[in-house]
């Protein structure tokens, strides 16, 4: 294909070197002047692995070159990828100077020109940026529209500095965000040699995963770095401790508890994340990341709360009490704290959960829930049914099949789902049904 790459910084100067060496013809483009000259000469506007070899080799074989003419560029491409720089303001937020420059750029050309042009962006940006900011600069310059006369598509790369080239030939995943088929089948073709699972997703979706994927990896640095100080502290080997984390693949490596869903609870994570915090403490170790975990948590179960006194409704139903389905254990449930929250509040409050009975409850479990919730027999219902009956809100906790099939569908309480119900998706149309975090 003829690609043209806006944009010869890390990302931009990789991915045009990548693509010429796969076949496609690719003009470079950039508003400085000596990277255009460097490129042409045959040489690399950035230090990295094997990118100066490859740069020389696609230069010398007619494959790549450079311009600083965006129309130049346009006359000689059919898809373009936009790899400018997003940098951040000085107060956090992203700048989008260099996008939507070069999208008015772009529109106008293809104007000119006539035909179809698909307009690829590979820079880092919030989700919604490219429908509803860029689309619309694209559209007014074009005097068309996204989809029909042009293509857009999202298409974030993954790419670490140091081992970029290597990463862009044998990549995690590749992600293809598109605004309709025919886009997303451009930028398909563009990598249909390259190696790995390729998802085409909404472009909100698409614009997301890069921050999810750098949130995280941004998160397990710190995380390791706070543990290795506090074992530091505490005279044990850091290094040791991670090797025997790392190789269980699974709960620690895994999807093991990366869904969206309601707060964590039991006997073991809270009560050991305020030890560990505590020990850190008592070291004078500073760590931020592990101590707000547990303030994290809190306000994501203060999340439910507001759905709830958002709907302007009192009488509500609570679907799940114990903090692991299947069980009794209501020790530090955070359904139990709702439970508490809503009640405290002088919401007329009605729950159902199959594995809890007042009568059966003993020891420890049994004096937390006199602690916590002691109006418990008061509030617990004997069917899912009832609780439907008296609800004009229902919350979600349990994928018990008896509370499933006891849900009403369409017109009836309002629906606040705390776990992300198997029909979730249907789900979604209904009147009333809100997700906690989807």
């Amino acid at each position: 294909m003829r690609v043209s790459v806006f944009g010869l910084g890390y990302v931009g100067c990789v991915s045009a070197a990548c693509l010429a060496s796969m076949g496609h013809e690719v003009i470079g483009v950039d508003v400085n002047q000596v990277k255009v000259d460097l490129v042409n000469d045959g040489k690399a506007p950035v230090v990295e692995e094997r990118i100066g070899e490859l740069t020389a080799e696609v230069v010398r074989s007619g494959a790549l070159r450079a311009t600083v003419d965006v129309r130049e560029a346009i006359m000689g491409s059919e898809v373009s990828l936009i790899c400018v720089g997003t940098p951040s303001e000085p107060n956090g937020s992203l700048c989008t100077t260099y996008l939507e420059r070069v999208t008015e750029q772009i529109g106008a050309a293809v104007a000119e020109r006539g035909g179809r042009q698909t307009v690829v962006f590979r820079s880092t940006m919030l989700p919604g940026t490219c429908l509803n900011l860029l689309v619309p600069i694209l559209e007014k310059a074009l005097g068309g529209t996204a989809g029909v006369d042009i293509g857009v598509a999202v298409n974030p790369e993954f790419l670490r500095e140091g081992t970029s080239v290597r990463d862009f030939f044998d990549p995690p995943k590749t992600v293809i965000g598109e605004l309709d088929p025919a886009s997303g089948d451009v930028v398909a073709s563009l990598y249909e040699s390259v190696p790995g699972e390729v998802f085409r997703v909404p472009v909100p979706t698409a614009e997301a995963i890069k921050y999810a994927d750098n949130a995280f990896h941004g998160l397990k640095i710190g995380f390791a770095n706070e543990l290795g100080a506090v074992c530091q502290a505490l005279g044990v080997d850091s290094h040791q401790v991670m090797d025997v984390f790392l190789a269980d693949r699974k709960l620690n490596i895994s999807p093991a508890y990366l869904r969206p869903g309601f707060a964590f609870g039991g006997s073991c994570l809270p009560k050991d994340l305020r030890s560990l915090v505590y020990a850190a403490q008592r070291a004078d170790i500073s760590v931020p990341i592990l101590s707000h975990v547990l303030p994290s948590n809190a306000d994501h179960l203060q999340r439910a709360v507001e759905l709830v006194e958002r709907t302007g409704k009192r009488r509500v139903g609570l679907f799940g009490l114990s903090f692991k389905p299947g069980t009794d254990d209501l020790r530090e449930s955070p359904l139990v704290e709702l439970a508490e929250r809503l009640f405290g509040k002088g919401y007329d409050l009605r729950i159902y959960d199959a594995n809890v009975s007042l009568s059966r409850l003993i020891g420890a479990n049994r004096e937390y829930i006199e602690t916590r919730l002691p109006h418990l027999a008061q509030l617990l219902a004997d069917s899912a049914e009832e609780v439907v009956e008296h609800s004009e809100v229902c919350l979600v906790g349990t994928k018990d099949p008896a509370v499933l099939s006891a849900l009403p569908h369409g017109a009836g309480p309002v629906l606040i789902d705390l776990i992300r119900l198997p029909d979730a998706e249907a789900r979604r149309t209904e009147p009333g049904y809100v997700g906690l975090a989807w």
